[in-house]
Order: structure tokens, then sequence, then C-alpha cells
């Protein structure tokens, strides 16, 4: 059904790669009122919270955290992996789970990725991408950052897939996970946005461009590469 929707609303939208900008990005203008919504979302809120995780918490401490939601994600990305026809690959991440839930201290420590078994990234956007879904023009979403029109459908299927954490009976404990998974996630890339305000003439322009062609290249050359473009927004639940 899902899948469905997803090609009735791309399929006439649709923009292959090669175009020019305004082509990929016909609503500029509100993407644009949105992609600053979000900055000052980030400048004011966000990354004042991340400072203070970055203050209190030491490396030791941010490291195992986010070893514990990366393990978390091999679970998510070897069902993705699957889905787009890899078993192979479906498989390394499982094995990267065993691994680091029985040896890396419940997934605190990664000892999968030094012991010959690659961390891999996927998500409901992509495997549409594999199944012949196109993306649609680009779109800024609220809270979420840089999207496309099939993108969005994605982030919907990965946030209706978020099985471990969603069903958590505890409302005030499942929050509390949800808002630790977003402020992991901006602490990841917390210097990456430093250099990208005093690289990019025009931030907006750049990581649009940046977003359209990280993400090309994840579905039709290099799914399984290891390190992607910075993304200056990272999607807690991925």
């Amino acid at each position: 059904m899902l899948l469905s929707m997803t090609c009735l609303f791309v399929g006439c939208a649709s923009i292959p790669a090669g175009v020019e900008p305004s082509a990929r990005d016909p609503w500029e203008p509100f993407n644009r009122s949105v992609f600053e919504f979000n900055e000052g979302l980030d400048k004011y809120l966000l990354k004042p919270i991340v400072a203070a995780y970055r203050f209190i918490l030491p490396e030791i401490v941010r490291d195992g955290i986010y070893n514990f939601f990366s393990n978390y994600s091999d679970i998510y990305t070897a069902l993705q992996n699957l889905l787009q026809g890899k078993p192979d690959l479906a498989f390394n991440d499982l094995m990267r789970v065993a691994v680091n839930t029985l040896f890396g201290l419940g997934g605190l420590m990664d000892v999968a990725t030094p012991g010959g078994l690659p961390k891999h990234k996927e998500d409901w956007g992509q495997t549409f991408g594999v199944w012949g879904v196109p993306s649609g023009p680009y779109l800024v979403l609220p809270f979420f950052g840089p999207s496309t029109i099939r993108d969005t459908f994605g982030t919907a299927a990965d946030l209706e897939t978020d099985y471990l954490f969603k069903y958590i009976p505890d409302v005030g404990l499942r929050n509390s996970i949800t808002g630790l998974r977003v402020i992991n996630a901006r602490n990841t890339f917390y210097e990456a946005g430093d250099l990208l305000d005093g690289a990019a003439l025009d931030k907006y322009s750049f990581i649009r461009d940046a977003y359209l062609q990280r993400r090309e290249y994840q579905i039709n050359e290099g799914r399984n590469d290891e390190e992607p473009l910075m993304p200056p927004y990272e999607n807690p639940y991925e």
C-alpha cells in the first residue's frame, strides 16, 4: 500500500538526474523558509543542548551511546538490504548485531568493524529507490531537513517500522530514548555544521545539491560505501 501511494504521488512529479537545480527544486521559496526554520531550531535549541551534552558526558560515554544506537540500526539495515535483494549484506549486518551485542557489552562497543564486518546504512527511501520509485522534487521537511517526495514517504515508513522503541510501554522512558537519539544524531555532526557555515556561500544550495548527489550515489552506485557526504541533519530513526 505504501509503495503504491509513493508511486502515485511521485510518478507524475519525477525529475530525472542531471537537470538544472531549479527543475529539481520547484518549491524553492517554500523549502528555503522551512530551511530557515530548521536552522533557527538547530541554532537556538538543539545545538546548545548538544553542547551541554558534550560538556557533561565524557567522550567514552558518548561513543558508547552512539554505538548502542548504531547497533540497533544494524537490525533495520539488515531488513532493508534483504528487501533490496542483497542477502549477503543483510547477513553481514545481522552478524554485526550478534558480535557487538555478545562481545561489545550489549552494543556499547563496536568490535564488529575492526573484526572485518563493515558498517552499512540503509533506509526505506533507498529501498524505494532500488525498487524503481523515482525521487520526485526536492523537499525540506520541518525538523527532519533535506528530503525528496520519495524520501518523505521513506521517512514515514522509517517511523512506522521503528518497532523496538516505538512500543516501549513506559511513555517517559520512550520519550527519553527518543530525545537521546536525536541528541546523539546531532552530536555526530556537531563540528560539521560550523565548517559548512564558513565554507558555503549559499548554505541552502550547497546542502540541497550535496543531499541529492549523496542519495543518487547511495541508490545507483555506492549504496554500501562507508562514508557519505556530510549531511547537516541526521534522521534519528534511521
